[in-house]
């Protein structure tokens, strides 16, 4: 990888150096995005990844605490402006009882919900209760559930997103909620295995199906809707759509203290996990320091003595290779689900993180989107934190070869059980197959070296493995 590294540097030295680990587009590059996931695995479970998780946990009970539509995803407790729930929505906060099967017992078990929910969400809040701490994929569906609400006087009465009690307006069906079948605060409930007509699917798949899908030829589509009906009408004439967007343009000032309310339940959580990845207090991983000493050693060889440019080279290799991935995407790492109004949260915390990693300066006025606008103060915090990361390390102790060499060492035998030799070589065998005519002409250019010896033994591996296709 260092080889192949030194032959990148040498590409965009005498071009636009900046641009160097811009994207993911070479071999090398991919093998550096694999090398840091695999070298920082220890580092992110011993250290970075509980305020990893505490963040994911927080987001999501912050976003569940308000009403959020099924159909569009749209919240009203998020920081990402384009997923705002800008209507007023009432809704009221409801403790329903579930009756939890505990070994031979029967259990109550109270789980906070909204009477705005749809059957399918107070399912889900239901399963994030009774499977708490448990991996999401080790739990039941929630389409694979019945919501049963149990009473007294009206007996067993099951409940469903979408049902022949459903409001139509027109060419709208509006989804079933505990309001609509005026479920009291307090209600006893069950989950029940699904009967097979209520296997339906999830809000998302149904509303796109009622959505292509006309009932007959010359009716209308059949649209489902939540809590706001959606926008997007494809016969819509311009100007309602100019419309839309002076709206949009407005609602940074109408919606930005609810914004704010939001970031600042979340700003100790989005703190800690900042300063577990940007933290120098205690030795940052030796893959860090070693590539970071590796990028040091390359600007100097080849006389880039911009110190912008080596800080965006420490930039494309870590922070936006590595971490702003973990941040974007959580379930990379645990066995969560990220839904939508989590995922536009997540969105906003990562481009956060990518501005403070930039040298640039940052500056906010009235037209910037709201996120900057959001984190207008905290962001020139966090570039300080950047900066004193890379710059404690390169005045730390050098990450030598033989450290490296000896943990790269360590973590083969770490994953030893967990990794599969062979497939990973035939894996690169496929790569190599699909240009072989091309690796085997670059290794003819060497009549007599090294590479001559490389092209008889890849013209034996093709020969066996050939081989062993045929007999197969």
């Amino acid at each position: 990888m260092k080889t192949l590294l030194q032959h990148l540097v040498l590409q965009y030295a005498s071009k636009n150096p900046k641009l160097m680990l811009r994207r993911t587009e070479t071999v090398v590059e991919k093998m550096l995005t694999n090398w840091m996931s695999i070298c920082l695995y220890s580092f992110l479970k011993e250290v970075a990844g509980e305020p990893l998780y505490m963040l994911f946990r927080a987001i999501k009970y912050q976003v569940d605490k308000g009403p959020v539509d099924a159909v569009t995803g749209r919240a009203k407790r998020t920081l990402n402006d384009s997923h705002l729930l800008r209507e007023d929505i009432d809704y009221r906060p409801m403790t329903l009882s579930v009756l939890v099967k505990n070994d031979e017992d029967v259990q109550p078990c109270p789980v906070r919900v909204l009477d705005t929910d749809t059957i399918t969400q107070v399912k889900e809040k239901i399963l994030d209760q009774t499977y708490k701490g448990a991996a999401f994929s080790q739990r039941p569906s929630a389409h694979a559930l019945d919501l049963e609400w149990r009473s007294g006087q009206a007996g067993h009465l099951t409940l469903s997103d979408d049902d022949v009690t459903a409001i139509v307006q027109g060419r709208w069906k509006k989804l079933n909620t505990l309001q609509h079948y005026k479920v009291p605060d307090g209600a006893t409930v069950a989950l029940i295995p699904a009967s097979q007509a209520s296997t339906k699917g999830s809000v998302h798949q149904v509303y796109q199906t009622a959505e292509k899908t006309p009932i007959l030829e010359e009716e209308e589509e059949v649209r489902l809707w939540h809590l706001v009906k959606s926008s997007e009408e494809p016969d819509a004439p311009r100007r309602s759509s100019m419309r839309e967007r002076e709206r949009a343009k407005a609602i940074p000032e109408i919606y930005l203290t609810r914004l704010l309310s939001m970031k600042g339940t979340l700003q100790k959580f989005v703190d800690d996990v900042f300063v577990a990845i940007l933290n120098t207090k205690r030795p940052p991983p030796i893959a860090v320091r070693f590539f970071f000493d590796f990028l040091d050693d390359m600007a100097e060889k080849h006389a880039i003595d911009d110190p912008e440019t080596v800080h965006i080279w420490k930039t494309n290799s870590l922070p936006l290779r590595f971490w702003v991935n973990i941040l974007k995407n959580p379930q990379f790492v645990f066995d969560v689900q990220v839904t939508d109004s989590i995922d536009a949260v997540l969105s906003v915390i990562a481009q956060t993180f990518i501005d403070s990693c930039t040298t640039s300066e940052h500056k906010v006025g009235r037209d910037s989107p709201v996120n900057k606008l959001l984190y207008a103060r905290e962001i020139p915090r966090y570039k300080q934190m950047v900066e004193r990361y890379y710059s404690d390390i390169h005045s730390a102790a050098s990450g030598c070869y033989q450290e490296m060499n000896s943990t790269l060492t360590g973590l083969s035998g770490s994953f030893a059980s967990e990794m599969s030799s062979l497939v990973a070589l035939h894996e690169l065998y496929k790569y190599i197959n699909k240009y072989y005519d091309q690796v085997m002409a670059s290794l003819d250019e060497d009549s007599g070296g090294q590479k001559m010896q490389l092209a008889y033994r890849l013209q034996q591996v093709a020969a066996l493995l050939e081989n062993k296709v045929t007999d197969l």
